[in-house]
């Protein structure tokens, strides 16, 4: 039986090794996190089906690692606010949050269901710094310092979602502003944009998976 449990907890270790390989200096406390994702993902994918069917055997490549992408771009200082918009099953919020426990992060989702699996992984991994919520980000009347996403709408339509949603004041060397998981050709999306900073996670993460995935940061305009 003590063999069996072995082998068991190495086949998840290696499963969620992808993720400690790029993040070499998580604490064991992080890495049992990430080692959790699947299980949990797994059990509540049978009941609300948040994952796509294929996507569960590949979840930490194509939704946690493709979710930490982000902290290859942009460091979260604690006491840090950031807001995911549209986060689905928690993507990328949930991996984000383990990567930075002192970082306050609240997920949001208009889709009921998506957000009950959220909070039931929340509560399964004892994550403190993460709130999730059943709302539409209009609704919403609080300011973050960062917003985060994975293409849940074209540019145009999510700078309008958040409008007035990120704070002035920034706590790092970059200014305040979105942070958003796209892939493909986005010349025609961006073109209005012109303080866009783009990014290829290929840079970072080798795997065929991320050839054409990018982040995306257009920082808060203000004026003044």
């Amino acid at each position: 039986m003590e063999m069996l449990t072995f082998a068991k907890t190495l086949i998840k270790y290696m499963k969620a090794d992808i993720i400690f390989k790029y993040f070499p200096d998580l604490t064991e406390e992080q890495k049992q996190h990430f080692i959790q994702l699947e299980a949990l993902y797994a059990d509540w994918n049978q009941k609300i089906n948040v994952v796509s069917r294929k996507d569960i055997d590949e979840i930490y490549l194509r939704h946690v690692l493709h979710s930490t992408g982000i902290a290859k771009f942009q460091q979260f200082l604690p006491g840090t606010t950031v807001l995911d918009v549209g986060t689905g099953g928690g993507f990328p919020g949930i991996p984000l949050a383990i990567l930075f426990p002192e970082t306050q992060f609240t997920l949001v989702d208009a889709i009921g269901k998506k957000i009950k699996v959220v909070q039931h992984v929340v509560d399964g991994l004892g994550l403190t710094n993460v709130t999730a919520k059943h709302m539409r980000v209009e609704d919403l009347d609080t300011k973050f310092d960062f917003i985060v996403s994975r293409a849940v709408a074209a540019m145009p339509t999510f700078v309008r979602w958040i409008k007035g949603r990120i704070k002035k004041e920034s706590l790092h060397e970059r200014r305040n502003g979105i942070l958003y998981l796209k892939g493909g050709d986005l010349s025609e999306e961006l073109k209005d944009y012109k303080t866009t900073e783009i990014y290829n996670l290929s840079d970072h993460f080798s795997e065929d998976f991320f050839e054409t995935k990018k982040v995306v940061y257009l920082p808060l305009k203000y004026k003044g």
